[in-house]
């Protein structure tokens, strides 16, 4: 067990800034489509959607995207991974996604998410809400929106426990060894 970062109230105030944050930059709901990451991301979306519409009295849609087959890492992993559910329910041409992830990291995961939206279609834009940013980027990618930023040791694991999986909602930052 590590120490606990966000807690279960926490998490629900960063999720609720958020959306907001969401909303004044894109004048409203109209125009956006949520997507989360699979897995975290996917419950995180759903939250901030919700959340957008109990602000704007519209909820976006939201989407789900798996990465695996995008990831640089594939050809590495000994184990064929397993392939997880990706649903667009609605045409995202011409709107603005906003892909959630659940914690950034090296950006890679991002940038697996990005082509695979663009293979899917072609977003007006697409914007980038995390929960936690914890730095070491190694492609330079950015987040729009962050719940939190956690400065940490490369060695470090931050997770992100979530009701919708069975845990308490928090975030803990697992100090580990260093290698």
């Amino acid at each position: 067990m590590g120490t606990v970062i966000l807690n279960s109230h926490e998490i629900l105030r960063v999720l609720t800034r958020i959306a907001h944050e969401i909303l004044e930059r894109n004048e409203g709901a109209k125009e956006i489509i949520l997507v989360g990451i699979q897995t975290g991301g996917v419950h995180l979306a759903k939250r901030i959607a919700h959340f957008i519409g109990k602000i704007e009295g519209t909820t976006p849609p939201t989407g789900t995207l798996d990465i695996t087959l995008y990831r640089d890492d594939l050809a590495a992993r000994k184990e064929y991974p397993t392939l997880k559910k990706t649903d667009i329910p609605v045409d995202m041409n011409d709107k603005k996604v906003v892909l959630v992830d659940d914690v950034l990291f090296t950006g890679r995961t991002i940038r697996a998410a990005m082509d695979s939206l663009i293979d899917l279609g072609r977003p007006k834009e697409i914007q980038l809400a995390v929960l936690v940013d914890r730095g070491h980027r190694e492609l330079p990618i950015r987040a729009d929106y962050v719940g939190k930023n956690l400065p940490t040791a490369f060695h470090e694991k931050v997770e992100v426990l979530l009701e919708e999986v069975g845990e308490e909602d928090r975030v803990l930052l697992n100090r580990g060894q260093k290698n």
